[in-house]
């Protein structure tokens, strides 16, 4: 027997469907060679999705294949959370306890929040990644156990399944990337109205390449020929087959409810509608049979055989034969497991129920409810409360709906699901004004409640307030990804505050704003902080008074660096610690830290993050922990501590993997990406910032981890990914409103320089330095300022010689200069930097001398950064070439050469190599011993370029368009563009831009300018 399987149709034989069938099986086949499939079948309601989906089971079960099938439940308007999953994960549980043991292993608690089976529900943790780490979870769990064996997961009734479920699937579709699984999510494609919820997923699945889709269509009349002919074991009349055909207009549920209803001599009086078509057949039945499936239409898509006894009001003998003549009349169906029973179709309970008059619907949902609270066994424990809540606001008792309704919106929210949370709590509102006053008044904020402080009430004996209920509403929906529907609900809330002077709750609700609407990407949330201080200003310490200083002074680290956030942070320890905050006093200490670094107290602020870090990690507050991580791992990259910072970051990314805390690790990665890329481990630095990409949920982190993508693609010489990346952390952080933060902006503007110094638009990179340095850096952001100044006066000394650099140089220079002489150097790395800035400045007035690139070199020798030092090494090498000390340049180049060549740095690469064929030196200690002394090349040859090519490379480089081009070389201007092309192809360049700048910094037609030595004291400062 099929175990699993449940067969519901009339139909012996199957009929068409061929290439459908076709494509499931193949799926399955591809599945076999552990390359998970992803299938939607869709088609309109009685099409036949559930018979071609039995034979594709049985199928699948021939082979060997694990089966489990669950179904989206249609209760109210909400739904169960996770329903589907829930019942066929609880058949994989029964088919393979052991196995899925092991795949569940170390991560029960959470799992159990789909599957109650595997352990209790925790209460916490929620937040933003809470629902991401479910998914996860759940993913992995999935691909561990179709490792070694195929699972087929059907999903049916996809237009019922609620939010959580919808958004589950789509992880599992876009995730999903190892293992014999095939997912299987069959819809009724007539309900997907251009409203609907499911269509949007629709339209996003069907972007993805990995999800196949198939769409019944209604049979013709020789395939409606053939089902009737396995129906009847008999040729059937011709006229009746036109008949039929016509009635059922193809559709093959029909076709088997006309066949039926024929057979039962119930013809007499049919009429052309469909729901009479559908009720005709009940109608014949015995009264309390009819009774009987009626309320078995009103209890939702399965009802349990214990239940059904408790609400029927039936004998047990009674009972049975009243559902024996229903399963006989093919009405109802046992469920597979045996525990209750299901309508054959949803139609036909979807037209009983929809004949139910509004008296006698309420009655039925009733009798449900009071069994159910009469004995709490009736149900599934996980179920219990959520299907009260629906019965009792189905009864119209608003008395008794509105704390089930609020008690399962806290199931809802302890397994994860806030958007049904969020439902629920929206419907308590609407029930709020009609419930009796004393209920309202018996309701407390501890047992329905967590997210609003208590701020000096006791949530135990304090009545809960409405406002209680949007503050709840606010962060579900927040959580559950609904900001714009939150941002609306606090618009609510402190419109009501206008009337019910609460400074404390309206500081909350802006707070709460403040965040919605940064993360919108609509403002950067500040306007919105000031109005919750001005609320606070003057007001006992308490929980939201901490929150809203933590909050301030977070902006202000990020937006506006200043000694004032520092006195914001430490306020905000001081009120947690007074009032016992103790979650909002580390998250405080984090910033404390962050800032007393920043102002340059390392010491101080590093040993204050480091014992936020042990704190959160023993209180089992993972969340905190990850972020003390990431900001210590950021901070100790800025005193160039790059490999204590790596080992840091590896603690911190494995410490929060194993929560699946998604965007903790991605900005983690982020921060190992950056400090990996400092030590020159560059493979190891695009493996970081892809796991960041990969696992990053929100904005930040992966608009951080696109940008560390840039500087590798760059550093190697790679520009069209380069500028890619850069492209794409623009648009992972968005405009942000009008105050873009600092530690985002200014890298961008460094990537910008660098791309288009590299292309030769150099009065693109004068107007991004001019733009950086206009913006501003704050404090603390000299760790950005520092990069920036040297990508730019590097180009503008690469760039001397270029007709077109000449004007406004000088300009470029002073806005460099300027910018430089405030900054910051409290650590060796930075002052490093200012070193370097300050000969690339020199060098783009040709003023630069040994003294100054010695002194470079020696300030960067000491610190762990071989790609600054290779460069450093290949600018001093030029000045001893310059002033004919050979011996000591070709060491540098070598040196140089192998780390340009380790690393993977191909512009450098390439750099040194021209530079050490032109002063005739080998690039390696065997060359060195072995080879002959090399005879002097013509770099321009060693390209590839022809006479000709050389000659309008020249005239290239020194900005002439094709016509000038043609001019001066007595050509014409195709033939011009013609040589251009080849150019741009030996070269490897995109452009003409870049063409001339790689001319210029090969020094293919001039001589470096002469670099004449000057006595170290006589060295200006920048």
């Amino acid at each position: 027997m099929l175990g699993g399987v449940e067969t519901r149709s009339v139909s012996p034989v199957f009929v068409g469907r061929a290439d459908e069938l076709a494509v499931l099986t193949d799926a399955l086949t591809r599945a076999a060679g552990r390359d998970p499939q992803a299938m939607l079948i869709g088609g309109e309601a009685g099409v036949g999705k559930t018979r071609l989906t039995e034979e594709f089971l049985c199928e699948a079960d021939r082979r060997g294949a694990v089966v489990a099938v669950g179904g989206c439940v249609e209760i109210g308007a909400e739904g169960l959370p996770f329903a589907p999953f829930s019942t066929a994960l609880r058949t994989l549980h029964r088919l393979l306890p052991g196995e899925l043991a092991a795949a569940a292993a170390g991560q029960e608690d959470e799992l159990a929040r789909i599957l109650p089976e595997l352990g209790d529900t925790p209460r916490g943790p929620h937040d933003e990644e809470s629902t991401a780490r479910l998914f996860e979870l759940t993913a992995r769990m999935l691909e561990r156990l179709a490792a070694d064996r195929t699972v087929v997961l059907v999903l049916e009734d996809l237009h019922w399944a609620d939010t959580s479920t919808r958004h589950l699937l789509s992880y599992l579709f876009r995730t999903l990337t190892s293992g014999r699984l095939v997912i299987v999510a069959t819809y009724r494609a007539d309900d997907v109205h251009r409203r609907h919820p499911l269509r949007p997923l629709l339209a996003e699945l069907d972007r993805l390449r990995t999800v196949h889709r198939v769409e019944l269509s209604r049979f013709n009349r020789a395939e409606v020929r053939r089902q009737l002919t396995g129906i009847l074991a008999a040729q059937p009349d011709e006229d009746f087959v036109d008949s039929v055909f016509d009635r059922s207009d193809g559709n093959a549920f029909f076709v088997e409810e006309l066949v039926a209803c024929r057979e039962s001599g119930c013809r007499t009086g049919l009429t052309e509608s469909l729901r009479d078509l559908l009720l005709v057949r009940v109608e014949v039945l015995p009264d309390e049979t009819q009774r009987l499936v009626r309320i078995v239409a009103e209890g939702g898509s399965t009802v349990e055989y214990p239940l059904l006894r408790a609400v029927a009001g039936l004998t047990e003998d009674e009972l049975i034969e009243a559902l024996r003549a229903a399963v006989g009349a093919n009405i109802l169906l046992a469920t597979p497991d045996g525990d209750g029973y299901r309508f054959r179709h949803s139609l036909v309970r979807e037209a009983v129920s929809d004949d139910l008059l509004p008296g006698e619907r309420a009655r039925v949902n009733r009798r449900y409810a009071e069994a159910m609270e009469a004995d709490g066994t009736l149900v599934r424990a996980e179920e219990r409360v959520i299907r009260l809540a629906s019965y009792w606001y189905h009864a119209n008792d608003p008395a008794k709906a509105l704390p089930a309704v609020l008690a399962a919106s806290v199931a809802a929210r302890r397994r994860h699901a806030y958007s049904e949370q969020l439902r629920l709590l929206e419907r308590a509102m609407d029930l709020w004004d009609s419930a009796p006053e004393d209920v309202i008044e018996a309701l407390r904020p501890a047992d329905y409640t967590e997210v609003y402080p208590p701020c000096g009430c006791d949530p135990a004996t304090t009545a809960l307030q409405r406002l209680d209920l949007l503050a709840e509403a606010t962060v579900a929906a927040r959580y559950g990804g609904e900001r714009d529907r939150a941002l609306k609900i606090t618009k609510t809330a402190l419109r009501l505050l206008e009337d019910d002077r609460d400074p404390l709750r309206a500081a909350w609700f802006w707070t709460e704003r403040s965040r919605l609407i940064a993360g919108l990407g609509r403002g950067d949330g500040w306007e919105e902080i000031a109005k919750a201080q001005d609320l606070v200003r003057g007001l006992p310490p308490s929980q939201v008074h901490a929150e809203v200083l933590v909050r301030a002074a977070n902006w202000g680290m990020f937006h506006k660096p200043g000694p004032g956030n520092l006195a914001a942070a430490e306020r905000a320890v001081e009120y947690a610690r007074m009032v016992g905050a103790a979650e909002t006093e580390l998250n405080a200490r984090i910033t404390v830290g962050s800032l007393l670094t920043d102002s340059g107290d390392a010491p101080g602020g590093l040993a204050e993050m480091h014992a936020v870090r042990e704190r959160a990690t023993e209180l089992g507050l993972t969340m905190l922990a990850g972020r003390a991580h990431t900001n210590l791992t950021s901070q100790l990259e800025s005193l160039g501590r790059s490999r204590e910072a790596v080992e840091l970051a590896e603690q911190g990314a494995e410490l929060v993997r194993r929560s699946r805390l998604m965007d903790s690790e991605a900005w983690v990665c982020g921060n190992k990406a950056e400090s990996l890329y400092s030590l020159g481990r560059w493979d190891e630095a695009a493996e970081a910032a892809r796991r960041a990409l990969l696992v990053g949920q929100s904005a930040g982190p992966r608009g951080c981890a696109s940008a560390r993508l840039a500087h590798l693609a760059l550093a190697r010489g790679e520009l069209t990914e380069a500028a890619h990346q850069l492209a794409a952390a623009h648009v992972h952080f968005g405009s942000h409103g009008n105050r873009p933060q600092p530690q985002q902006r200014i890298p961008l503007y460094r990537l910008a320089i660098g791309v288009a110094a590299a292309e030769g638009r150099i009065a693109d990179v004068r107007t991004e330095a001019s733009a950086a340095v206009a913006y501003g850096f704050p404090l603390g952001q000299h760790r950005y300022a520092w990069p920036l100044l040297l990508a730019a006066a590097t180009a503008e000394a690469d760039a001397r010689g270029l007709p077109a650099a000449e004007a406004g140089r000088d300009a470029a220079l002073d806005v460099l200069r300027t910018a430089a002489r405030p900054l910051a150097t409290p650590v060796p790395v930075w002052t490093a930097h200012a070193e370097y800035v300050r000969a690339e400045l020199l060098r783009a007035e040709a003023r630069d001398t040994l003294a100054d690139w010695t002194a470079v070199e020696k300030a960067v020798r000491p610190l762990e950064r071989p790609y600054l030092l290779a460069r450093a090494c290949h600018r001093l090498a030029e000045a001893l070439l310059a002033a004919g000390d050979r011996e000591p340049a070709a060491a540098l180049l070598r040196e140089a050469y192998a780390t340009a060549e380790r690393i993977g740095a191909r512009t450098l690469r390439e750099d040194l190599a021209l530079l050490a064929q032109r002063a005739r030196l080998p690039l390696t200690d065997a060359d060195s011993a072995a080879a002959p002394p090399v005879p002097e090349t013509d770099p321009v040859e060693a390209l590839g370029l022809t006479n000709r090519e050389r000659d309008v490379l020249r005239l290239v480089a020194a900005g002439s368009t094709n016509r000038k081009i043609a001019e001066e070389l007595f050509i014409s201007p195709k033939t011009a563009s013609v040589h251009v092309s080849n150019i741009l192809a030996k070269l490897g360049v995109a452009s003409r831009g870049e063409a001339a700048a790689l001319a210029h910094r090969l020094h293919l037609f001039a001589a470096p300018a002469p670099v004449s030595p000057r006595p170290e004291a006589a060295r200006p400062g920048v």
